[in-house]
């Protein structure tokens, strides 16, 4: 249905309309994203039992890589989404657009990759130049990916977004199986990631081939404009992700092993509740890029990412010997009594996600920068005055619960009209 279309549709059907059709769009990602989810843990704990430690331990290096570059893939993302969510009559500028920046960002940093796998190679211990060269064709397909499920979810077309998630996850662990079943190494273990790419790759491909109607244009829309507000929105997520990993980090500076490796355990807690209500700021976030409807997506997406996190907070109190099976078992019982304090940590980091992705929806600067002085401050303090997990575990959620009060009262503002955009 063409944009125009589809909004004038919206305007007939009413509040009744656009709620169904929101909770339609959150079932089917919700569920595509569980899926994706399982199969790739599915896949990671797969490859650790059969291709060994050492060989798993280049692999998981590599896999790091890999999230640390996927800034670029979700910065991409949320540039489509923002662009056409908030100015849909230049839908067809807009796609072209970015699908050409995708392209040329996506080559380049696969250009980049290969020539430095020797590096690669050297740094992370691989000991095998050809697994490192691998980081090179992964990294083409995963970015352009996420200019093609941005326009996917500008657009709301919750289906073919869906179904281009669960072949983000699916095939990687069909593929990645045989592949480690036939030859037990890192190279083949991550060869099944790299293919796994570009499954979603090509179904985008796909059903993005037609393109939209060239429709109205603006210089706002070009190449340069959209390249800088990619660049803004990657070094925004890449702030938020430094922000979120560093306590492990830096648990293994200032922390024994015995205890890192009970801080660490804490934190599967802590990842789960994270990513459990992802499927919400990837449906709230086209509406949070539009001005009439910024408030009351923030405020709606808020209420069912801290209802998630408080459901989960509650179980794991009240379950904790449940929840500690799938947090290592009972070599780790000494983190018991802090599962709960993990839950809710996670169910900070998943509003502060949140959050982050409505200062993107807003093109927000002051915002962005209190994500980096967090992080300082989580290094700072942790390297000087933490000795324990309970006093670790204390200080990076007081940074990100300061951090969430500040930005969602700088939202608050905002949204009000009461301040330019923050």
């Amino acid at each position: 249905m063409p944009t125009r279309a589809r909004d004038r549709s919206d305007a007939v059907a009413g509040p009744r309309g656009r709620l169904e059709r929101l909770l339609g769009g959150s079932g089917q990602i919700a569920v595509a994203m569980l899926l994706m989810n399982l199969a790739t843990y599915g896949f990671t704990m797969t490859a650790a039992r059969i291709i060994g430690p050492v060989p798993y331990g280049a692999f998981f290096a590599l896999m790091n890589l890999v999230m640390i570059i996927s800034v670029v893939m979700l910065g991409l993302q949320a540039t489509a989404a923002r662009r056409i969510s908030s100015d849909p009559a230049h839908v067809g500028q807009i796609e072209r657009e970015i699908l050409r920046v995708s392209l040329r960002a996506s080559l380049l940093l696969g250009a980049v990759l290969l020539m430095g796998a020797p590096l690669l190679n050297t740094l992370l211990d691989l000991d095998s130049l050809p697994t490192a060269v691998l980081a090179a064709f992964a990294a083409v397909p995963m970015t352009m990916t996420g200019a093609q499920a941005g326009i996917l979810q500008g657009e709301r077309r919750w289906r073919e977004l869906a179904v281009l998630y669960v072949l983000s996850g699916v095939p990687r662990l069909l593929v990645g199986v045989v592949l480690i079943l036939w030859q037990p190494t890192e190279f083949m273990a991550f060869l099944g990631v790299t293919i796994g790419f570009y499954a979603p790759f090509l179904y985008g491909l796909a059903v993005l081939r037609h393109g939209r109607v060239s429709g109205e244009t603006h210089e706002r829309h070009g190449f340069g404009p959209i390249i800088k507000e990619a660049v803004v929105n990657s070094q925004a997520l890449f702030a938020y992700f430094a922000l979120t990993n560093v306590d492990m980090l830096v648990g293994r500076s200032v922390l024994d092993s015995h205890d890192s490796g009970l801080y660490a355990a804490g934190l599967i807690v802590s990842r789960a509740v994270m990513f459990l209500p992802q499927f919400v700021v990837v449906v709230a976030f086209p509406s949070m890029s539009t001005s009439r409807n910024r408030s009351r997506a923030l405020a709606g997406s808020l209420l069912l990412v801290g209802g998630l996190g408080g459901a989960c907070v509650l179980a794991t109190a009240v379950l904790p010997d449940l929840v500690l099976v799938f947090a290592g078992g009972g070599d780790y019982e000494e983190v018991r009594s802090l599962l709960w304090v993990f839950a809710l940590l996670g169910t900070c980091m998943a509003v502060l996600q949140l959050l982050v992705y409505s200062v993107l929806a807003r093109q927000g600067t002051m915002s962005m920068v209190l994500i980096w002085v967090a992080f300082g401050v989580v290094v700072a303090v942790a390297s000087t005055l933490v000795s324990t997990v309970g006093e670790l575990l204390a200080l990076v959620l007081s940074v990100d619960v300061m951090l969430l009060v500040v930005l969602l009262a700088i939202s608050a503002v905002t949204l009000r009209g009461r301040s330019p955009a923050q």
